[in-house]
């Protein structure tokens, strides 16, 4: 039973590509991104010995000449210059550092980049599986730090080169004092190795892991707190408490989760202290014989013990590297494996040849939410002709935006087909397949750009100002547009410009209007466009609208009744199957779910005279 568990909660997108596999990967990635580190890297080999054993000879230098009873001034002139070379090497050894440190953050930024460019182009659909959006918060964990995931396996791929040289020139300086000195203490750090190997394993399976989800809740909370839609609502409804509570509670999470771990690593952290003590204790106990005996100099004895410290110390550096590279190759695991899943999910297929006419048809079209038990769309058959207007209406959670986002090609039927001009979409490249469609949506999002930007949809250079400024106007725009302090070139969203603006609800939907405009695509779809809009604006805008958009295809898509006068057809969808199919009267006739709805709605706007086109939708 306990084995089943655990398979249950076994991430499904991970994947174990192993150290050395990570190890290539990233050290590919340094290259790749920055050509410095082509010399940066040998250049530290052959200098970090040198640096870690210098002042180690100069000591014993000194103490020879000192117990030797050489001259005053000699040694004067003997300091003298090795101070000179030690603050020669130090000023190179702070220019090479900060060379290399920001070749690292570099680099880390790029891979963070390609990771951001990924997840825009995977397919929608996963975007509300909370698996791929956990596999999604890991990582962003392995690439938003310095010292973990791909950038913590950067440094200490360098560092344990620069160790590994330090240890091989220790061993050298060491085996003219005792072997079996030296392998005590390769014992004792392999101990300590060992140990934190353990440690970091059960921290991160215990402990970080489970936290994947906290990350992606803590994320949200924050982002809640500070959204400007939902301020409204947390001052209007009194939220501020209990939000307050909420983002108590993920704190307490980790909290728990920081005291457990700093719990396990103080045991952890005893044992090595112990172990290094223990080691230490040999290596005087060795060198205070020799030097009793006769059998060493004072100078050596400096030697040595400066040595054995330095060498014990990059040993530990090395070992502790090894068990850093392990822990920073998992959470490479996780950002390697959300970067292959993303590539499994690459668009392919031909483009779109260019058609006289769309013609689309689903074929038994079923499809189920990720994790969920029921269909949100159940074996639709459906065609939708070169030219027609069809509306789609039916209440909330009947599967209306599921059908349009299917036709859109942003979900993939669970079963069955859909085929354009008799070929299956799947044949065609998601972004040609896009390019068919000028979409309007119900949830509008706005971005930093300048106002022509936002209906372009493009960058300025490619952006038509003039046919830019013209659909704004043919959405409806124009008073607004004449009020701009920049006219078309006025800057969306105060929260990242000052000077910028800010666009009411039923603005928003006007300006997703002006962008459908602009596309220019051969279809149009408006999937709840005007639910910021009372029923007669309404109207009047599916009115204007579909006088812009001439003959093309057109999908209208509402709970409410309005665009139903403008359509040659009308789909009626009811807990996920479409219901009734037929004209306007058609449907009326039948007295259905259709006309009912239709009656429902039309009581509010009959005895209203001014609600009167309304009534008549």
């Amino acid at each position: 039973m306990k084995k089943k568990e655990n398979n249950e909660h076994k991430d499904p997108f991970h994947k174990d590509y192993g150290v050395f596999n990570n190890v290539k990967y990233i050290l590919k990635a340094m290259v790749k991104y920055n050509k410095g580190f082509l010399w940066l890297i040998p250049i530290g080999v052959i200098c970090a010995p040198i640096m870690q054993y210098l002042w180690t000879f100069i000591s014993k230098f000194v103490i020879d000449m000192i117990t030797g009873e050489a001259g005053a001034e000699k040694l004067l002139w003997l300091m003298l210059f090795f101070t000179v070379i030690q603050a020669a090497s130090t000023m190179l050894n702070s220019y090479y550092y900060s060379e290399i440190w920001w070749r690292f953050i570099s680099a880390r930024m790029k891979l963070m980049s390609e990771k951001n460019a990924k997840v825009m182009g995977i397919d929608f659909q996963h975007l509300e599986n909370s698996d791929v959006l956990d596999c999604y918060q890991k990582a962003g964990n392995a690439c938003n730090g310095n010292d973990n995931g791909v950038e913590g396996m950067m440094r200490e791929s360098v560092n344990m080169l620069f160790s590994a040289a330090v240890v091989t020139v220790g061993i050298i300086i060491l085996g003219t004092m005792n072997i079996l000195v030296v392998l005590l203490m390769l014992i004792i750090c392999i101990m300590d190795f060992w140990l934190n190997i353990r440690t970091g394993k059960k921290c991160k399976k215990l402990i970080w892991d489970p936290l994947a989800t906290w990350w992606r809740r803590d994320n949200y909370m924050r982002d809640v707190t500070t959204n400007f839609d939902a301020a409204k609502d947390i001052r209007m409804f009194g939220l501020k408490d209990w939000l307050t509570d909420k983002i108590k509670e993920l704190k307490k999470e980790r909290v728990e989760a920081q005291k457990k771990n700093a719990q396990i690593w103080f045991v952890t952290s005893l044992i090595s202290y112990i172990l290094f003590a223990l080691s230490q204790a040999a290596v005087y106990a060795w060198l205070i014989y020799k030097v009793i005996n006769g059998q060493l100099s004072i100078g050596n004895f400096s030697l040595y013990l400066g040595s054995a410290m330095t060498f014990y110390s990059y040993i530990m550096n090395f070992l502790n590297g090894v068990a850093k590279l392990i822990e920073c190759s998992r959470q490479v695991d996780d950002f390697r494996s959300f970067m292959d899943f993303c590539s499994n999910d690459s668009d392919t297929g031909e483009d779109i040849p260019h058609f006289e006419s769309y013609e689309f048809e689903f074929r038994n079209v079923s499809f189920k939410y990720p994790k969920a038990e029921k269909y949100a769309l159940k074996n639709l058959s459906l065609k939708l002709n070169a030219g027609e207007r069809l509306a789609v209406v039916g209440l909330n959670g009947a599967g209306k935006s599921t059908f349009i986002k299917l036709l859109l090609r942003l979900y993939e039927p669970t079963e069955g087909e859909i085929f354009l001009n008799g070929n299956n979409i799947k044949k065609y490249s998601k972004h040609s397949y896009y390019s068919v469609f000028a979409p309007v949506f119900q949830d509008v999002e706005l971005f930093a750009f300048p106002l022509a930007e936002n209906v372009s949809m493009a960058t300025p250079e490619a952006t038509d100002k003039s046919k830019a400024e013209k659909c704004i106007i043919d959405a409806g725009m124009a008073e607004k547009l004449k009020k701009l302090p920049d006219g078309i070139s006025t800057e969306i969203l105060k929260i990242i410009y000052d000077d910028g603006i800010d666009l009411s609800g039923g603005e928003k939907q006007k300006l997703a209007l002006a962008r459908a405009l602009y596309k220019d695509a051969p279809v149009v779809v408006l999937d709840e466009p005007t639910a910021a809009l009372d029923a007669l604006a309404e109207s009047k805008l599916y009115n204007d609208f579909d006088k812009l958009i001439g003959g093309k295809t057109a999908v209208y898509i509402s709970h409410r009744l309005s665009s139903t006068q403008f359509c040659s057809n009308v789909a009626m969808f009811k807990d996920g199957e479409m219901v009734e199919y037929g004209t306007h009267d058609e449907l009326l006739k039948r007295n259905g779910d259709y006309a009912e709805m239709f009656r429902i709605q039309a009581q509010y706007y009959v005895n209203d005279p001014e609600s009167e086109v309304t009534a008549n939708a």
